[in-house]
């Protein structure tokens, strides 16, 4: 499985790509430059509970890393993956 980033100045999404195919995205929102909003994230029903959201977030999480970047998860879902796991939470905004 691949993970690809789609970034543009106000908007941008995370993709889980499987043999050529969109099986999960995740969208954020820009808020300021430091900081971005994971507001949505989408499973295909053939993909549920193999790991795939968590893989979205965590491609978030290495990205706002490797730019000193915050995040701050509205999605319900990257919410829960934060709740889960303490290690990521270096990259919370406060």
């Amino acid at each position: 499985m691949e993970i690809q980033q789609i970034n543009d100045i106000r908007k941008g999404y995370f993709e889980a790509i499987e043999d050529g195919k969109e099986v999960g995205k995740m969208t954020y929102t820009w808020a300021g430059d430091s900081k971005f909003i994971i507001d949505h994230t989408e499973v295909s029903p053939e993909f549920n509970g193999k790991g795939v959201g968590k893989k979205l977030v965590m491609a978030a999480v290495e990205y706002a890393r490797n730019n000193n970047l915050k995040i701050i998860p509205l999605c319900p879902f990257a919410k829960s993956v934060f709740d889960k796991v303490e290690e990521i939470r270096d990259v919370l905004f406060s």
